[in-house]
């Protein structure tokens, strides 16, 4: 049987021979293969209709229904930009056969409101993450340098930080078990260093930070990201290779140099795991396993459903085998602010050391 992640190679080699509205179709179903909950031929098998699928019309219908009748056989190596995804379907599978793998999340450490480029608002993220029993999320909208993205400044970011401070209280006093945490995607320059005040980024809970430019150059990166692993402020680096499926390939870098960095700095590298980024990817992560290096989990999520991406990094964690005690989400919120605490503190006397 072709699994959805062959059909959605397939669906990227079609929009290659067609033109205009065919080619946006048939690119934007590719995509779109990763979110799929059930594996197409399952439908198929089951007469169901394939246009229950997101971005599958009829006439993208008949052309997947051709392939299952007449298997293609995908010739030659999947191109890189498109390599060494996960679907949604394939990580619940992954997950069924390990089911104890899942109990072990505590929350979801990058999302975004209507404070930034999200469209549901803080108190809808937070609803959506007691639904599924967190313990924490990190709400993680832009910083002010990513004003494509709407961007906050510091005067939002305290906005917001009191903002997120009544809806703790609130929840604490209807008895949910959810903490808020005050955090920021910060905006990260091409030397790797940050768009916000040093004032700011104290107050907040947690300081996640992420390359938005410069993601298309050819030359080795490395001491860009060793750059921005050594600012102070920062505990986690956001979607690291920058890629985005059959878009961008992302930055090259010496990557066991810069896991050996982060687990000497003990700070973490996140998995986004949002279906087109899965940013670590598996390979990268079978790496950061070697060198013991932290990894964070973060949805991206920019609307409250998408909390469901989730499943795709705890997918690739568990393929890449990595020891459930360095996957930050997996701590209890006191033992993570322990961590980020301890990770400042080192921070500080290193800055100040001569």
């Amino acid at each position: 049987m072709l699994s959805n992640i062959q059909i959605a190679e397939l669906l990227a080699l079609q929009a290659k021979r067609e033109s205009g509205f065919l080619a946006r179709a048939f690119r934007r179903a590719s995509r779109s293969a990763f979110l799929w909950p059930q594996e197409v031929a399952e439908l198929a098998e089951q007469n169901r209709s394939l246009t229950e699928l997101r971005a599958i019309g009829p006439f993208i219908e008949k052309q997947i229904r051709r392939w299952l009748d007449r298997p293609s056989r995908l010739s030659g190596k999947t191109p890189a930009i498109r390599r060494d995804f996960i679907s949604l379907a394939e990580a619940r599978q992954l997950l069924a056969k390990k089911p104890e793998w899942a109990k072990n999340l505590r929350g979801d450490l990058q999302m975004h409101s209507r404070w930034s480029d999200g469209s549901g608002t803080i108190g809808e993220m937070a609803d959506a993450a007691t639904a599924r029993s967190y313990q924490y999320i990190a709400i993680t909208d832009h910083s002010k340098g990513l004003k494509i993205a709407g961007g906050i400044d510091e005067r939002a970011l305290e906005k917001q930080g009191a903002e997120i401070e009544k809806l703790n209280m609130v929840l604490r006093k209807s008895r949910r078990n959810l903490v808020v945490l005050r955090s920021l995607e910060m905006n990260l320059n091409r030397c790797g260093e940050g768009d916000m005040s040093p004032h700011s980024l104290s107050a907040l809970d947690l300081v996640l930070a992420s390359f938005h430019s410069s993601l298309r150059m050819l030359e080795d990166q490395t001491e860009r990201y060793l750059a921005a692993l050594r600012t102070p402020h920062i505990q986690i680096l956001g979607h690291p290779r920058g890629r985005i499926y059959n878009f961008r390939i992302g930055l090259r870098a010496d990557w066991p140099r810069i896991f050996a960095e982060a687990t000497q700095l003990d700070k973490a590298l996140e998995v986004d795991c949002y279906p087109d980024r899965q940013d670590l990817n598996v390979a990268l992560l079978k790496i950061a396993r070697k060198h013991g290096t932290r990894i964070s989990l973060g949805t991206d999520a920019h609307h409250p459903w998408q909390l469901e991406f989730i499943e795709l990094g705890l997918a690739a964690a568990l393929r890449a085998k990595l020891p459930a005690e360095r996957i930050v989400n997996f701590m209890p919120v006191d033992e993570l602010r322990s961590w980020i605490q301890a990770v400042r503190t080192r921070g500080a006397s290193e800055k100040i050391a001569p």
